[in-house]
């Protein structure tokens, strides 16, 4: 997991959403048990990234 998804994941957790690790490495993430996005467990294009930063904050989600 690269260092940006591990920043992440801990600001999701302080924001009160929750996540879970597939089998697979990736990260599905919830709120309120609703399933918001899923987050790839490796890096892979840019548009992959910034699609799933404003799937997180229509859901309610602060970046700092």
């Amino acid at each position: 997991m690269d260092r940006e998804t591990r920043r992440l994941l801990k600001q999701l957790e302080t924001q009160g959403f929750s996540y879970r690790t597939t089998k697979n490495g990736h990260h599905v993430v919830y709120k309120d048990g609703e399933r918001v996005t899923t987050i790839s467990g490796t890096p892979s294009d840019w548009r992959a990234w910034k699609n799933t930063m404003s799937q997180l904050k229509r859901a309610g989600f602060i970046d700092k």
